[in-house]
């Protein structure tokens, strides 16, 4: 038998704090006692927050590992075992790692296809049990691409496929309605001259007139196959909220605007938006802030988006906004997990899995993480 216990800590429940212990044993949360008792053997958190695992459903932080800086590829072995390890030092123990599909193939703005290759990676480092934290994969499917049918047709219920999301990229709508910041994206990120902008603007709305509602249905069609979430992706306005709600999303990454996070609300939709653009104060693309969202409460989920670190800072942000710090860690924690139908995580109660951290506030939004546990098995 395997045990851990963490005493004399603040026990972050979904609803309060609790001074006491949590015991973890084989995997799972075996008792929860309060007090500030430190049986023999235990482990004395010194007043600590005890706390579920994080868990992140929207990340690029993989991304960056791959692709260290433009043009330079990473082995991917390495790539993925340095993303894994700089999560679970982040307190992140469940991560749906975010991969496009739907490549853009010649040209300036080329993307190539990638997304097979890495899942497959994924699942064999995770099948080796080579992996820290639990990895999960997250399909952004672009619509407005060459590729979209060709790359599903390489994916299967068994690829441990948990959201797909639906994103449409077409220039001058939803992230980009002001052409002006995507060019400014595009010449930062890719070097783009004006004249090569224009010809990726021309590009792209021929590939969305062509491929997108074809590639929409086939979205729809690939995440039930394989029984995934759906996912919108930057949402603007309630029509195409209204949408989105007709085809069953039940997430929305990143609205754009208080407009459409209203409408999320309104019809049962989880809306996920940025820590950076929380910690930050606003939005790098011009849209809505996360804190408008927060206070008009329209916020339901936080992801790190491109800063694993800055998934528990986000969640201490809104617990000091909110004036209530387990609603704060819910964002991170509780709501994910049922956002994306896992039962067995995000709440610290007896039975489920040991997936918790240990938490040193160093103020009000700052905090050390001192520990990392993962099916009790500590991992950072």
């Amino acid at each position: 038998m395997t045990q851990t216990i963490l005493a004399n800590a603040r026990i972050v429940l979904p609803e309060e704090i609790v001074t006491g212990t949590v015991v973890l044993e084989d995997g799972r949360i075996a008792r929860i006692d309060t007090g500030t008792a430190v049986p023999a053997g235990a482990t004395d958190c010194e007043g600590d927050l005890v706390m579920p695992g994080l868990i992140e459903l929207h990340t690029d932080n993989l991304e960056r590992h791959i692709e260290p800086r433009p043009g330079v590829s990473w082995p991917r072995e390495a790539a993925i075992l340095a993303h894994d390890a700089e999560l679970a030092g982040a307190g992140i123990t469940t991560v749906f790692d975010a991969l496009r599909v739907g490549s853009i193939l010649g040209g300036d703005s080329e993307y190539r296809k990638y997304a097979r290759e890495v899942a497959s990676t994924i699942l064999d480092l995770r099948a080796t049990d080579a992996l820290r934290i639990t990895h999960l994969i997250h399909l952004r499917a672009e619509v407005c691409s060459q590729t979209l049918i060709e790359e599903f047709s390489e994916f299967g219920p068994g690829d441990h496929i948990g959201i797909v999301s639906l994103m449409d990229h077409t220039p001058g709508q939803r992230q980009f309605r002001d052409l002006s910041k995507l060019e400014q994206y595009m010449r930062g990120k890719r070097g783009m001259s004006p004249e090569a902008f224009r010809d990726h603007v021309a590009r792209q709305m021929e590939l969305s007139a062509a491929y997108g509602a074809r590639h929409e249905a086939a979205v729809l069609d690939f995440a039930r196959t394989v029984g995934a979430t759906l996912a919108s992706h930057d949402d603007t306005d309630r029509a195409q909220v209204a949408t989105s709600a007709a085809h069953g999303i039940r997430l929305a990454e990143f609205p754009t605007t208080t407009e459409a996070a209203e409408a999320c609300t309104a019809a049962g939709i989880r809306v996920i938006m940025g820590a950076p653009n929380l910690i930050r104060g606003g939005s790098h693309s011009g849209n809505v802030a996360a804190r408008t969202l927060a206070d008009a409460g329209h916020l339901d989920i936080v992801s790190s988006d491109y800063v694993p670190a800055a998934l528990l800072t986000g969640a201490l942000h809104l617990g000091a906004l909110w004036e209530d710090l387990p609603r704060g860690l819910r964002t991170v924690t509780a709501t994910p997990a049922a956002a994306a139908g896992l039962t067995d995580r995000g709440r610290i109660a007896e039975g489920l899995r040991a997936d918790v951290i240990r938490v040193r506030p160093l103020g009000p939004v700052t905090a050390r993480l001192r520990g990392t546990w993962v099916g009790g098995e500590r991992v950072a």
